[in-house]
């Protein structure tokens, strides 16, 4: 749990620190920089900037692959900007056989508790099961909703809500 809580903060910091630029909206609202994690597609240097991570770490996962998607209101299926998001953490995954992941759904802050427990638990599902039909160990991966009660972004605004609707895969 500590681990994760980590992970979150530093996700949080990467988002707040990539949310000033104007290109960083992509089809679903949310930050484009986010969508491939700290860095982009194509990697680069890790968070704080001290160089390349660690190959099989967190941080490899979002500089070569990125660690979130992005869903629209209400809807647990993967848009095409997901699906090349998980095409490339199903490669990573293939690379790094030893690693297993957590996928933790999550939702905006409309709707009831239950409603977003349930919607977030399927959105970490629509992840597994795109990563397992890609060849990936439904043995590898544990999915976990948090609903509405871990959003990246407080706001109550339509930007915000896009930031949150996600499933964020991490090493566990």
């Amino acid at each position: 749990m500590k681990h994760w809580t980590i992970a979150c903060l530093a996700g949080v910091a990467l988002l707040a620190a990539c949310s000033s630029s104007d290109d960083s909206k992509n089809a679903n609202g949310a930050g484009g920089a986010s969508a491939y994690g700290a860095t982009g597609a194509g990697g680069g240097v890790g968070a704080g900037g001290a160089g390349p991570a660690a190959p099989g770490s967190e941080e490899d996962l979002v500089q070569s692959a990125g660690d979130r998607i992005f869903f629209d209101t209400d809807r647990n299926s993967l848009s095409p900007q997901a699906t090349a998001t998980l095409d490339r953490q199903a490669a990573w995954l293939q690379q790094y056989q030893q690693v297993n992941v957590w996928v933790a759904g999550n939702c905006d802050e409309r709707g009831t508790e239950e409603y977003n427990l349930a919607l977030g638990q399927r959105r970490a599902n629509a992840d597994r099961d795109y990563l397992v039909a890609h060849g990936i160990q439904r043995s590898r991966i544990e999915t976990i909703s948090y609903g509405k009660s871990r959003p990246i972004d407080a706001a109550s605004t339509q930007e915000a809500w896009a930031q949150n609707r996600n499933a964020i895969t991490s090493v566990r």
